[in-house]
């Protein structure tokens, strides 16, 4: 199974203010202590909101909007992708983290084909295996 672990903002990292090199240094061995236990497949940090933008859809409208955008603990501000046998163990590494202050994550299943049950033709699934090889995903 794979998860999505998205990293809440906070007013730290919406202001740009950079973790220190002691926190930097203890997710570099968390993140290698997961690599080397086939758990992490991806990893980032983000930017501030206020490098980002918003495209809200409406039929055939787009509205784009630039951040900042308010709200912290409703941003992202980084993200890891992992591969685990179930949600619990996605859990159990992930309280392994190195935050503290009030830092705050959400864990969440990530769609796999077989999710999409027979709405997923054939045609659309050689197209999503042919995309993730292209894409060096596969």
């Amino acid at each position: 199974m794979r998860f999505m672990v998205i990293v809440k903002a906070d007013s730290n990292s919406e202001a740009g203010i950079m973790p220190s090199t002691e926190l930097l240094t203890s997710m570099g061995k968390f993140n290698e202590e997961m690599v080397k236990a086939g758990v992490m497949l991806a990893g980032e940090g983000l930017h501030p909101s206020s490098k980002g933008a918003r495209i809200k859809y409406s039929g055939k409208q787009r509205a784009v909007t630039d951040g900042p955008f308010s709200g912290a603990g409703d941003l992202v501000s980084g993200f890891w992708l992992i591969q685990t046998k179930s949600l619990d163990e996605a859990i159990a590494w992930m309280k392994r983290a190195p935050f503290d202050g009030g830092s705050e994550i959400e864990i969440r299943q990530v769609f796999d084909a077989e999710d999409f049950g027979e709405a997923l033709t054939p045609e659309l699934r050689e197209q999503e295996q042919r995309l993730r090889a292209q894409a060096g995903k596969g």
